[in-house]
């Protein structure tokens, strides 16, 4: 069954493959937030986040050097996001880590390298089969 709607937590650093990967999600009729596009100026951002994080029903997680390593004010609002997907029971089996560059995953979540992950390393259309797939849904590549 499809998502409500999917939080996409990403480093900013990483915007180019998360632009691509929401622009493919919307086609396929997934609502996502995805700050880039939901925080609007004037907005205090930082509520924002929270209300998304509170509302969406899915959570995906983009896994880089950016988004898991240190300079550490990069990776903080990443981290902040994930360990809230992790303490919330309502997305148990709803945290997808997709992998976009080999990382050190464990640096945001000890569970975080436990939870299989989407494989975007070498093949984006190949990874949005299989994510799209977690929701019964096809991929048709535009």
């Amino acid at each position: 069954m499809p998502p409500t709607e999917v939080f996409i937590s990403h480093s900013s650093h990483d915007r180019v493959f998360a632009d691509e990967l929401v622009t493919v999600l919307t086609a396929h009729g997934v609502r996502v937030w995805y700050s880039p596009v939901n925080i609007q100026g004037a907005q205090h951002w930082q509520d924002e986040i929270g209300l998304a994080l509170a509302r969406c029903d899915w959570f995906l997680i983009v896994l880089s050097p950016n988004s898991t390593q240190c300079p550490s004010d990069r990776i903080w609002w990443v981290k902040n996001e994930v360990s809230y997907a992790m303490n919330e029971a309502r997305l148990g089996g709803k945290i997808v880590p997709i992998l976009l560059q080999p990382c050190e995953k464990k640096n945001l979540n000890w569970v975080i390298p436990q939870i299989q992950h989407i494989d975007f390393q070498n093949d984006f259309h190949e990874g949005c089969r299989t994510l799209l797939k977690i929701w019964g849904i096809d991929y048709v590549p535009k």
